[in-house]
């Protein structure tokens, strides 16, 4: 099974607590390693993390630069102890915006856990769905000027192969924590039939037990992949 986390109300969790955003973005950080071990728990197989969109650069300096330093913590942090944990980790997204020191760190973990075979950790780091949708059209327009391919050829499994999660199944499931209802650019491609699940608890407040709610719902949804037949067997099995 595959769920995708838009980790959303950071922010808004220390405005609540009259402390600065940047402790939101601290306690946020510290729930995602609380999560993921749940995730690993409950026999989740992939999960992407939405950690930084395109459109986090245009947040206040201050916030961007925090936001940065607990990257370059964490990502340092987390080297040994992922690989330990057997995930394999993939950074999907533009990385050559980010600080040398965390281009670095990033380039270490993957190849660090590349040949890990347990979980697959996505990390969505300067990520957009439409600029992934417009980097994989530049890719294959580049295979089809240099004769790679045929106009004909180009279909939907083309297109998968030119996009960051190249391989991997789509999400199931997609959980956008903070009461808001909308993808905000991610994964536009992979989620077009994925299940949605919005929470009202901010992202530092959504637990263990916030999950196996939302696991429980996609239990009882019935997906029909634009078909009359509905799919509750292959639900079933999917959740744990």
């Amino acid at each position: 099974m595959h769920v995708g986390f838009i980790l959303d109300g950071n922010g808004r969790w220390a405005a609540n607590k009259s402390l600065p955003r940047s402790i939101g973005h601290k306690k946020g950080a510290e729930n995602v390693e609380t999560i993921l071990k749940s995730c690993r728990d409950l026999g989740i197989s992939t999960v992407t993390l939405y950690a930084f969109s395109t459109e986090n650069w245009n947040r206040p300096v201050f916030e961007v630069k925090a936001l940065m330093k607990l990257f370059n913590y964490y990502l340092k942090k987390k080297l040994t102890n992922l690989y330990q944990e057997n995930v394999k980790v993939v950074i999907i997204g533009d990385v050559r915006p980010f600080p040398k020191v965390i281009k670095d760190y990033i380039k270490n973990l993957e190849e660090l856990t590349k040949n890990n075979d347990g979980m697959l950790l996505n990390l969505a780091m300067n990520y957009g769905g439409r600029s992934e949708i417009v980097r994989a059209t530049r890719g294959i327009v580049k295979w089809f000027s240099n004769g790679k391919i045929k106009l004909e050829d180009i279909d939907e499994k083309l297109f998968e192969k030119h996009l960051y999660t190249i391989g991997q199944t789509d999400p199931d499931l997609i959980i956008r924590t903070a009461g808001e209802k909308r993808l905000s650019n991610f994964l536009l491609w992979q989620s077009a039939y994925s299940e949605l699940y919005f929470v009202e608890k901010n992202w530092p407040d959504f637990n263990r037990e916030d999950l196996i709610d939302a696991l429980n719902e996609f239990k009882l949804r019935k997906r029909k992949y634009g078909s009359l037949e509905t799919n509750e067997e292959t639900n079933r099995n999917q959740v744990i």
